[in-house]
């Protein structure tokens, strides 16, 4: 394939020599089409995204950041912005454009006295976990340690302290933002309001967040683990998962999946984090652990970090990825049902339906409180397909699709937008809810000719 030459929007070429220019003023690296690390720069975990930046920007520090942001608006240029790269849906990248990469950028301060934590935009949830296990503390974050803390935050962020401690945008102190002007701002409670509510779960819209600030909690030592379960018994166990978790200590969170085990074994299985008192949760979790009894019961003590390692190798590098997911009210006797049948048409042994449970702490916030609006939605129900054939890519998104169809009628109307690989306009809406009027009212102060395009986008225009 031809390399790509950096364009503007219209189409335009862009002079190499204003790109030795910008080049000079950086500290990082700029890595174009002809440069042997490209291909290896311009990819990320999900195959399925292929595209073919003009120029990817790898930034050392805020200042890089700054640059990049300028010479991209005075040419006119389409930028995606990359923290982690773990998003299914590609943001991190685009045809033609800028990429503006902050994988260099991936310090964690800790700030054990005052439980404050200093994350890099382009930190993974491994590299802060690495660091807050140090002093006995966690951020709650999601549930694969290779997952980017910006994106994963910005769109909310669920993982296995939800309930206990909410979402990990509920956890931020303050965001420092690089402006589509290239000004620097803080984003605090105190400190452009209007910009800190917006980020928490308002997605990249509105700059690009170059260092967090969160508050941590004080967790070590988790009881986590896997209880898996023979497929034919799926229904019922999802049944008594339900029925548990009803009555469940908010310390306790547990999803559910039908998957396929690695030895090829169809399944369903229960995932737990207990993040209370290990005694307490060795009493709370004894029903789980009998029921069934399991096929195995892999749920022991480990450190935190280990629990949010423990399904990393079920999101493998170089797989092909299509997702989509919609919240419900409940987990109705018709939902049950359709999790089993669309699970049971699954065409991959890597693809999986998860269940979700967020009940606690999110829903103490309320709706209008943060962008992130999906406050009394309990139940995600997740679609993924994954997949090592391209060829067999038609008949994977299929899948998905036919399964999402079919929950459609059960759904609360609204989607958790990490979860999608395509969210057009009316899915975005739908997710913010009340609370789309007033994004676009701080889209069109901060970034009102949506130079930040490629995120869960928010139209600037009146709605």
């Amino acid at each position: 394939m031809a390399k790509t030459e950096l364009q503007n929007r219209s189409g335009t070429r862009i002079d190499s020599g204003k790109i030795d220019e910008f080049g000079a003023t950086l500290a990082g690296k700029l890595i174009r089409p002809t440069d042997p690390d490209y291909d290896t720069a311009r990819r990320i975990w999900n195959a399925a995204i292929d595209k073919h930046p003009g120029l990817i920007v790898r930034c050392l520090g805020v200042a890089d950041v700054v640059q990049a942001v300028k010479f991209a608006a005075a040419n006119d240029l389409l930028v995606a912005v990359r923290g982690g790269g773990h998003n299914v849906a590609g943001r991190a990248l685009c045809d033609n454009g800028v990429v503006i990469d902050l994988a260099a950028m991936r310090g964690v301060l800790v700030d054990p006295d005052t439980r404050t934590v200093r994350v890099q935009g382009g930190a993974t949830l491994g590299d802060l976990d690495r660091e807050t296990h140090l002093h006995g503390l966690a951020v709650p974050m999601g549930v694969v340690s290779r997952t980017g803390v910006a994106g994963l935050t910005l769109g909310g962020g669920v993982g296995w302290l939800v309930r206990k401690h909410g979402l990990s945008c509920d956890n931020v102190v303050s965001f420092e933002v690089v402006t589509v002007k290239g000004e620097v701002v803080t984003a605090s409670a105190d400190k452009h309001p209007d910009l800190f509510w917006a980020l928490r779960g308002g997605g990249g819209n509105f700059g690009i967040v170059t260092c967090f600030t969160f508050k941590a909690q004080p967790v070590s030592t988790v009881l986590g683990g896997l209880l898996v379960h023979p497929r034919d018994r799926a229904g019922q166990m999802l049944r008594f998962y339900r029925d548990f978790m009803a009555t469940a200590p908010e310390e306790l969170t547990v999803y559910a999946a039908i998957l396929t085990t690695p030895d090829g074994m169809p399944a369903v299985a229960m995932i737990v984090c207990w993040s209370g008192d290990p005694v307490e949760g060795e009493r709370v979790l004894a029903p789980l652990r009998a029921y069934g009894p399991p096929l195995l019961d892999a749920v022991q003590p480990m450190p935190f970090p280990a629990m949010q390692q423990l399904l990393d190798g079920a999101f493998p590098n170089g797989t092909y990825n299509y997702w989509k997911a919609s919240f419900v009210p409940k987990l109705g006797e018709a939902v049950i049902d359709l999790l089993v049948e669309h699970g049971n048409l699954m065409r991959s042994p890597l693809s999986a339906v998860v269940v979700e449970f967020y009940g606690g702490a999110p829903g103490r916030v309320g709706a209008s409180e943060s962008a992130f609006a999906q406050r009394e939605a309990e139940f995600n129900i997740g679609i993924m397909a994954q997949w090592t054939d391209p060829a067999e890519t038609a008949a994977h998104v299929a899948w998905v699709r036919d399964a999402y169809d079919a929950f459609e009628p059960h759904s609360s109307g609204m989607h958790l937008l990490n979860f999608q690989s395509e969210a057009g306009d009316d899915v975005v809406r739908a997710a913010f809810g009340k609370n789309y009027a007033r994004l676009s009212e701080v889209k069109r102060k901060y970034d009102p000719a949506n130079f930040f395009s490629l995120n869960q986008n928010i139209s600037a225009a009146a709605p």
